[in-house]
């Protein structure tokens, strides 16, 4: 039994039902479970910058030929549009099918909120996400954590260091010696993941209270029921394709699960995810380049919640939408669900320009979803660090970067297909 309570993951389970609890009971207890939640979550924000910049550099460096890291950055790229895309429509089905806002009565709708959404999303413009994208500032980029520019910056660094060749040796090995006091620090701050899986679960509850739910259930219901099927018959399926299994996968990183379910912050697991992947057999030069990326343009979880969100505004808002129109929202959300990790309140903004560009759903109805939305975040946090975990392994496999000795070590011995 006393170990079994050293296992971080049933430390974070206890953690998240004490802090449910305690949210019910105490809401006045949200505000300092809030700021135990952001502590956590800023201490791993910490480290993610610089140890992007160093896994990607230490990467390219290894692989030497950068046109191998734009086969795979584009090979990944392809396999992001074409995945995001599946969860669009996914998600558009199973809302027409189960028709979730379907009898619902709009209320407590918080026009403030929803006003704050949609001058947000009318100064948000394509060009400008591009722009943003090459940073101006590098150490600016740093300081702010800003994930796809420190990309971009890695990149560049490492084509930079494989021109000098074996006078750059040097400055390797010191990138490999701090490399590895991150991820020693990285492990210090994990200890702490149900401090901060407490304090998010606090926050949550007394902040919306369990009765904010009620209304709103058939729609989580199909949130939740829809990322479920995505990940165990979608990613179920790629993942018997590229002869891994799923559910050992799953198993292995489920530290990083519990502890986005405590935050509802992808974030908050991926340094854990890279460092978990490399040891599940990818090669760092891949996982350095596919996670990073993942996290900006394959968000599978926030594409499921975007198309059956829309669906169940236009339900609620009882406008009936024709196959054209459903087609339109897929093309739309093809685009503004890959700029949702570089917006300040990524959901609803995105949500809010798709409603604004195809001009037929009112903007007011987003007000029924502000309630809720913390609820569902969860769910898109999850899958969308499933997701990119998955994208990783199949790259590294496509890539023959793949060490199947240490996939069967970190796993089992006998390697299963889902």
């Amino acid at each position: 039994m006393s170990k079994l309570f050293r296992h971080l993951y049933f430390q974070v389970i206890v953690a998240i039902f004490l802090g449910i609890i305690t949210g019910a009971l105490f809401p006045s207890a949200a505000a300092t479970g809030k700021m135990m939640s952001e502590i956590f979550i800023n201490l791993i924000k910490m480290l993610i910058a610089p140890i992007i910049f160093l896994t990607i550099v230490l990467g390219i460096a290894r692989m030497g030929d950068m046109k191998k890291v734009g086969r795979v950055g584009g090979k990944a790229l392809l396999y992001f549009e074409l995945v995001t895309t599946l969860a669009i429509v996914i998600g558009l089905i199973v809302a027409n099918l189960l028709q979730p806002g379907t009898g619902m009565k709009p209320r407590n709708v918080n026009a403030e909120q929803v006003a704050k959404y949609q001058e947000q999303a009318t100064h948000f413009s394509w060009s400008e996400f591009l722009m943003h994208i090459v940073p101006s500032n590098v150490v600016d980029s740093f300081a702010k954590g800003d994930i796809i520019q420190v990309l971009v910056f890695a990149i560049l660094f490492g084509y930079g260091l494989t021109k000098m060749k074996s006078v750059g040796d040097s400055l390797l090995l010191t990138f490999e010696k701090l490399s590895e006091v991150f991820f020693n620090i990285l492990k210090f701050i994990m200890k702490l993941a149900p401090i901060g899986a407490f304090g998010g679960m606090v926050f949550t509850v007394g902040s919306f209270g369990l009765s904010a739910l009620y209304p709103m259930l058939k729609l989580m219901g199909c949130v939740y029921l829809t990322m479920f099927l995505f990940i165990f018959v979608i990613l179920g399926l790629i993942a018997y394709k590229y002869e891994f299994s799923l559910w050992k996968y799953l198993v292995f990183i489920r530290n990083e699960l519990l502890i986005v379910l405590g935050t509802s912050s992808s974030e908050s697991a991926l340094p854990g995810l890279m460092e978990k992947l490399e040891r599940l057999g990818c090669a760092r030069q891949v996982v350095g380049l596919v996670v990073p990326a993942g996290y900006s343009f394959n968000l599978d979880g926030t594409s499921i919640y975007l198309s059956m969100a829309m669906i169940f505004l236009a339900q609620v808002s009882k406008v009936p939408l024709d196959i054209w129109q459903q087609l339109t929202i897929i093309g739309i959300l093809m685009i503004t669900s890959k700029g949702a990790a570089g917006i300040t309140g990524s959901g609803f903004i995105v949500l809010t320009s798709t409603l604004t560009a195809i001009k037929v759903i009112p903007l007011e109805g987003l007000g029924i979803l502000i309630g809720v939305d913390r609820f569902m975040s969860e769910a898109r946090a999850i899958t969308n660090l499933i997701g990119n975990g998955v994208a990783t392994i199949v790259m590294a496999k496509s890539e023959d970067a793949f060490d199947m000795e240490k996939y069967m070590a970190a796993t089992g011995k006998k390697q299963t297909t889902i």
